[in-house]
C-alpha cells in the first residue's frame, strides 16, 4: 500500500511580493496601514494564482508570473524594472533555498520504505521539484516519484492504473485536504491527512467526518509508521 509524505517548502507570498510606488511608501510608515497592505496583496495575489492555474499551473514559474501581473496591476503599469527584477530574485532565491522538511518526515519514510512500496506525488514545476527532492536526501525511499500538474481523482487514477494498484489499496499521506486528501477517497482509497501550520487558502477544505477508516488525522509524521502498521 503506496504512501506518500509530502515533501514541500512554505513560502509567504505577502512577504515576497514588495511594490516601491509612492501610494505603497506612503502607506508603509504606518503599522496598522501596512498590516492591511499586507492582508491587501495577500488576497490580490492569491485571487491572480488561482486565476493563472489553468494557464501556468502550480509552482514557483507559476508564482512569480503572478507576482509580476499582480504588480502591473496595483501600479497601473508604473512598477519599475528594477521592482520585477526584485520579484525574480525572489523567484531564484525559492527554487535554491533549503528544503525544510515536515517534522518527521525523514524519520517515517526510512521506517516506511524498507517494508511498503512508497511514491512520491508532488505538483509543480517538474525541474524545481526534482532538484528538491535530490536535495533533500530523500530520493532513495521512494520506488517511483509522479510531478504532475494537478491534483485530481482523474490523475490520481491514471497513476494507478499505470502501476497496476487498485485504489482500495492504495494509501495518500498529505497536508491538503483539496489535492491529497479528498480526490483519494473520492477514488476508493484512503488517506492519512498531517495538517499543517503554514499552507495555501486555495488548498484548504474540510475533510468529510463521514470518511470513518478510510482517513486518518494525525498530528506529525512521526505518528504515521505506527499508523500504517496499525491500519494494515
Amino acid at each position: 500500500m503506496p504512501s506518500k509524505p509530502e515533501v514541500v517548502t512554505v513560502v509567504s507570498s505577502s512577504e515576497a511580493l514588495r511594490l516601491k510606488s509612492p501610494e505603497v511608501s506612503e502607506i508603509e510608515g504606518n503599522g496598522e496601514g501596512r498590516k492591511n497592505l499586507q492582508e491587501d496583496l495577500t488576497e490580490a495575489i492569491n485571487r491572480t494564482e488561482l486565476q493563472n492555474i489553468q494557464y501556468h499551473g502550480y509552482g514557483v514559474s507559476s508564482f512569480v508570473l503572478s507576482l509580476i501581473e499582480t504588480a502591473i496591476r496595483l501600479t497601473d503599469g508604473r512598477v519599475a524594472g528594477r521592482d520585477i527584477a526584485e520579484l525574480l530574485a525572489v523567484a531564484k532565491s525559492m527554487l535554491t533555498s533549503e528544503v525544510e522538511l515536515f517534522e518527521g518526515a525523514r524519520e517515517a519514510l526510512e521506517a516506511l520504505s524498507a517494508d511498503y512500496p512508497l511514491a512520491l506525488i508532488t505538483k509543480g514545476d517538474l525541474l524545481h521539484q526534482r532538484n528538491k527532492l535530490e536535495r533533500s536526501g530523500l530520493g532513495p525511499h521512494f520506488r517511483h516519484v509522479e510531478v504532475v500538474s494537478h491534483k485530481t481523482p482523474e490523475v490520481y487514477r491514471a497513476i494507478l492504473e499505470r502501476y497496476g494498484i487498485e485504489p482500495a489499496r492504495f494509501l495518500m499521506v498529505g497536508n491538503s485536504p483539496r489535492s491529497d486528501i479528498l480526490p483519494v477517497l473520492g477514488l476508493g482509497g484512503s488517506a492519512v491527512y498531517v495538517p499543517a501550520p503554514l499552507s495555501w487558502s486555495h488548498e484548504h477544505d474540510e475533510v468529510p467526518s463521514g470518511a470513518g477508516s478510510n482517513c486518518v488525522v494525525l498530528r506529525s509524521l512521526l505518528e504515521l509508521p505506527a499508523a500504517v502498521r496499525a491500519w494494515l
